[in-house]
């Protein structure tokens, strides 16, 4: 078997044979190329044998770029077929031989033209030897005469170069020395530290600095050594510019507070320094938050508000022993006092570097000191402070909320005086900072910040209050005992409770508000409650007889929600409107139970002196003697509607009504006496409108209504309600009496029409007309009492388009019998009647 290198060669040389284009043969006519022509001769094609090669699984793997020779005899070994494979390799070689013979044969002439090329480059070759050795010592000889000079050049540079330097160097140093003397003269001439110039001195100090490292005087001992004490003389003006610098802040002066900031620009140090101040003003103001929260402290016996002393954060050990809750208490309250009085001067003193700041330029450059400390999109120092602040706040409100019941216990029912020192505190830091043309340390929404930080007090206070009054609510209102009214002092208790929760935060008007919605759930909850206790039935809506018990219940529930009521009303006054307009829907709400409460046995009362009033219709007003006439009794219906005001009066009414004016209280109106004068009312209009009605209507029977009303007036003035206070319907009492007795003609002309309702004086002067012109009522053959229904439903245009039908009715009868005369009153009831129209277009 031949080597691998015998056989890889010519089987590589095969891949290149084929992407050569095939040679062509030429023939006897084909003109042959000259010597000097560079156009290759075309070559026969190869043979096809050679093709199969890249075709065949055994050969194909020979023009593989990666082939391995050991890898492809293992194979052949383990194929267990070597000797064939051997012999076929040895074919491929003699192929492969063949193939090679022919190739130099047909490309003969252009291998003999190859020839001839090499032969004429190696002739060129040699002359050009010759001419590369002439150069050579031609550089040679000019290197010889130039190196002399150049060396003699770049010494002198050199020297030159390095006497520069020294001399740069040696200005260098004097002028450090120099600007060092001024600064040791300044300190000479001014041996008390207060009248230093420090803004200069700082000044020489950076040059000093800057001279030193810009001209790297390192290394010379004299300047080595003069910068030792210039870096001595840093430290104290650094010591004693922050010294100025915090006296100005802590006594809020500008001129101070500038002349420590030029100290600080001077000396290059100004960022640093101002960012260091800001640093340090947070670490105090979260350490003060941190020691005015360690219960492990105030527990321990720390009464005082203290300074900076002593570890934070909250313990769960931190509550105090049996005995030593009121001492803890105040040692907390005291230690809030501090650390609210320490956020102030943290935040205003900021505020107040801030402000200098902004307003300072440096004399010689006019630089804005406040360019130098912040860029443009950095947040203000007081926003950084601020910021620092209330997160190390919220996070130890939040810590002490969940890890100290006792602290919690003592914000949570104490949330208005936390409140009021949070809020104390945001008004002193604007107040303070309310400087024309500077802006404020705090925005709306640095306050809502802090506020927000105890807002898990503020709702477990809020809940603590509903809670309290919830819970009082349920005790005197238990769900379990129906119709078991509560004690006047039970009620009163309630009240009490809700005036302490109000007092407790009036002072705030957003607390203030909060607690007027707790209040208002409460009052629902109550007026839900009492409304559970009102008794009803038959026994509650009996008026014949004495108060049952039911009626008594609901009497003692009603006076005592008017009590709540009457206090509540007059506590609202003293509150801000938007937390009136809060409570006033639970206010209505208790006013409507209470009413609820007595509702059904007015409307009681209400039908039954109705339907008294209704026996109008029963009595003879035509045709009477004069006896009768001047008879001084009142009509029987007017005797019973009597009998029974007097018996609402001493059964009811005066269980009901207050004893004395000075039982109501100012500005409200007694529940009760409101629907004591709702019933009056209606007494009064009611009976104007059925006298009105009554048809005919004789001179005696005006005489003996007449005296009706005044026994009706009378009646009701001194068991129901003042008729003087009543208003409209005593005004159209007193007006209906008089114009029964006036004629006809003298009506259209009375003023006494004014007072009274349009339908009343149309309904009168049917009394007054003949039977044909017929009422409403009569034409569409309704009871008194119906109609009576039907004219509380319809309004004054309304009840005008019913009578102008019936006198319609009449003016059509008229004319069918060929009369030309109407009653008086048919004209005067149209003249009226139009002019209500008019006044309605």
């Amino acid at each position: 078997m031949a080597s691998p290198a015998i056989q890889r060669s010519p089987l590589q040389r095969l891949s290149t044979f084929k992407d050569t284009p095939p040679p062509v043969t030429t023939t006897a006519t084909t003109a042959t190329p000259t010597p000097h022509s560079t156009t290759p001769t075309p070559l026969s094609p190869a043979p096809s044998a050679l093709d199969s090669f890249s075709s065949d699984p055994i050969f194909s793997s020979f023009l593989s770029s990666d082939f391995d020779s050991t890898r492809f005899s293992s194979a052949a070994l383990s194929s267990g077929s070597a000797a064939s494979r051997i012999e076929k390799l040895q074919e491929g070689l003699r192929l492969l031989d063949s193939q090679l013979r022919h190739d130099v044969l047909s490309r003969h002439q252009d291998l003999l033209q190859q020839l001839s090329s090499i032969k004429a480059a190696d002739s060129a070759l040699s002359s050009l030897r010759s001419s590369v050795s002439s150069l050579q010592s031609s550089v040679k000889k000019i290197r010889s005469e130039l190196s002399e000079p150049h060396r003699l050049i770049s010494t002198k540079t050199l020297q030159l170069s390095n006497i520069h330097s020294t001399a740069e160097l040696l200005q260098s140093t004097i002028r450090t020395l120099r600007l060092s003397k001024k600064l040791r003269d300044l300190f000479d001439s001014a041996p008390d530290p207060e009248k230093l110039d420090l803004s200069k001195a700082a000044q020489l100090h950076f040059e000093i600095l800057s001279m030193y490292n810009e001209s790297h005087l390192s290394g010379i001992d004299v300047a080595d050594s003069e910068l030792k004490w210039v870096s001595e003389i840093g430290q104290k003006l650094r010591a004693e510019g922050m010294r100025v610098l915090e006296r100005g802040l802590e006594g809020l002066n500008q001129a101070e507070v500038g002349a420590g900031l030029q100290v600080f620009y001077n000396m290059g140090e100004l960022r640093g320094t101002v960012d260091g101040l800001v640093s340090k003003y947070k670490a105090m103001g979260t350490k003060s938050v941190n020691v005015a929260l360690d219960m492990k402290a105030i527990s321990g016996g720390g009464s005082g508000g203290g300074g900076f002393a002593g570890p934070g954060g909250v313990q769960r050990s931190g509550t105090p022993q049996i005995g030593g809750g009121a001492k803890a208490k105040e040692a907390l309250w005291q230690r809030m006092n501090v650390c609210m009085d320490q956020l102030h001067s943290i935040v205003v003193a900021v505020w107040h570097l801030q402000r200098v700041l902004s307003k300072k330029r440096d004399p010689f450059t006019h630089v804005l000191l406040l360019d130098e400390v912040l860029q443009e999109g950095d947040p203000t120092l007081t926003d950084c402070i601020w910021e620092a602040l209330v997160k190390s706040f919220a996070s130890q409100m939040k810590s002490i909320f969940t890890a100290s019941s006792f602290v919690k216990e003592i914000f949570t029912v104490g949330y208005p005086k936390l409140f009021a020192m949070i809020e104390n505190l945001l008004e002193r830091i604007a107040r303070d900072t309310d400087v024309k043309g500077v802006p404020p340390a705090l925005t709306q929404e640095g306050k809502d910040q802090m506020i927000s930080a105890i807002e898990t007090f503020q709702t477990a206070f809020l809940a603590l209050c509903l809670s309290r009054l919830s819970d009082l609510v349920n005790s005197v209102f238990p769900m379990s005992s129906r119709g078991t009214i509560p004690s006047r002092e039970h009620m009163l208790r309630i009240v009490s409770r809700i005036q302490e929760e109000i007092e407790g935060v009036q002072l705030d008007p957003r607390l203030t508000l909060l607690v007027s919605r707790v209040i208002t759930k409460v009052l629902h909850l109550l007026a839900e409650r009492a409304e559970y206790q009102i008794s009803t039935g038959p026994e509650a809506r009996q008026i014949m007889g004495p108060a049952t018990v039911a009626q008594q219940k609901n009497f003692t529930l009603c006076q005592h929600l008017q009590e709540i009521y009457t206090r509540l009303f007059s506590l609202m006054g003293g509150l801000p409107a938007i937390a009136v307009e809060i409570m006033s829907p639970a206010l209505d709400a208790i006013y409507r139970v209470a009413c609820d409460s007595v509702t059904s046995l007015f409307q009681a009362m209400r039908e039954r002196l109705e339907s008294c009033i209704l026996q109008i219709h029963e009595q003879n007003f035509a045709t009477l003697g004069m006896d009768a006439a001047m008879d001084n009794n009142a009509s029987p219906y007017m005797e019973e509607l009597q009998k029974s005001i007097l018996h609402f009066r001493a059964e009811f009414l005066s269980r009901l009504l207050p004893r004395s004016a000075s039982a109501a209280s100012v500005g409200t109106e007694f529940i009760c006496t409101g629907l004591v004068r709702n019933l009056a009312s209606r007494v009064l209009i009611f009976f104007i409108r059925h006298a009105s009605l009554v048809r005919p209507l004789s001179e005696s029977g005006k005489l003996r209504m007449a005296r009706d009303m005044a026994e009706l007036e009378l009646a009701v003035s001194q068991n129901l309600f003042p008729v003087e206070q009543l208003g409209a319907p005593y005004r159209a009492l007193r007006a209906f009496r008089p114009v029964i007795f006036l004629e006809t003609s003298q009506l259209e002309a009375s003023p006494l029409l004014q007072d009274l309702p349009l339908s009343v004086t149309l309904h009168h002067l049917y009394s007054r007309g003949p039977e044909e012109l017929q009422s409403p009522m009569q034409r569409n053959r309704l009871t008194p009492q119906k109609y009576s229904l039907w004219l509380d439903e319809k309004g004054e245009d309304q009840i005008w388009k019913g009578i102008k039908a019936t006198l319609d009715d009449y003016a059509a009868k008229v004319r069918a019998r060929g009369d030309k005369e109407f009653s008086p009153v048919y004209p005067l009831m149209l003249k009226l009647g139009s002019s209500l129209s008019a006044n309605e277009s």
